[in-house]
This record gives C-alpha cells, sequence and structure tokens, in this order.
C-alpha cells in the first residue's frame, strides 16, 4: 500500500476543490433566457433583476388589479397585465432601466442589463 504525504493530499484536495468550484465561476452565457418575475401585493417581485442583453422578462400578475410593466425613460411597456396574464419583454441593449406601473406610480423596480 502506498502512502500519501500531507503535502501531497493538501495539492490533491486543493485541484479537487477547485474542480468542483470552476464550473460555478467560470460560465458563459449561453444564449438568451427567460426569466420569470412576478406583481404581487402591488409591488415588482423581485424588484431589481440583472439579465443579459437578449434575455426576456416575463411578468406574471397576481394581484386583482391590472398593471403595467412600464420604462420610465418610455423606451418600453408591457402594455396593460390583467390578473393571472402575463407579458413579456425582451432586452437587446445593455443598460439600467427604471421600471414603473403605469396605473400605480409607487410601484417601481430597476432592470440592469449586462452586455
Amino acid at each position: 500500500m502506498r502512502v500519501l504525504s500531507d503535502a501531497t493530499r493538501r495539492r490533491f484536495g486543493f485541484l479537487m476543490g477547485a474542480g468542483l468550484v470552476a464550473p460555478l465561476v467560470v460560465r458563459a452565457h449561453d444564449g438568451p433566457h427567460l426569466i420569470e418575475a412576478g406583481i404581487d401585493g402591488f409591488a415588482f417581485v423581485p424588484d431589481r433583476l440583472v439579465l443579459r442583453a437578449g434575455d426576456t422578462v416575463r411578468w406574471t400578475n397576481h394581484d386583482i388589479a391590472p398593471h403595467t410593466a412600464t420604462d420610465k425613460a418610455g423606451g418600453w411597456d408591457s402594455g396593460r397585465i390583467g390578473k393571472g396574464e402575463n407579458a413579456d419583454v425582451t432586452f437587446a441593449t445593455p443598460g439600467t432601466y427604471e421600471m414603473v406601473c403605469r396605473y400605480h406610480p409607487k410601484m417601481t423596480a430597476e432592470i440592469v442589463v449586462e452586455g
């Protein structure tokens, strides 16, 4: 039976640990994604999203009242989203977007689109 030194065991453990962690740290963006978000209790959930250019956000309205997901700068608008309905918006351009509901201006959120 071969006996490993403490240094060899430490190196082996380090390499194994690095091999297990590396796929979590280095991950290429594998194309556009659909990000599910909600509207619940007169709030966007979550109230901050970080996504990549080309991704689509789908808002589902869980409230009784209708809502919108609207860019404060006027670049995009989901249109009316009724109870149980959803609306998709695709984000092609990197940037930070402040969002509001046209019907309920106190409902705000932020979307960060990375390149």
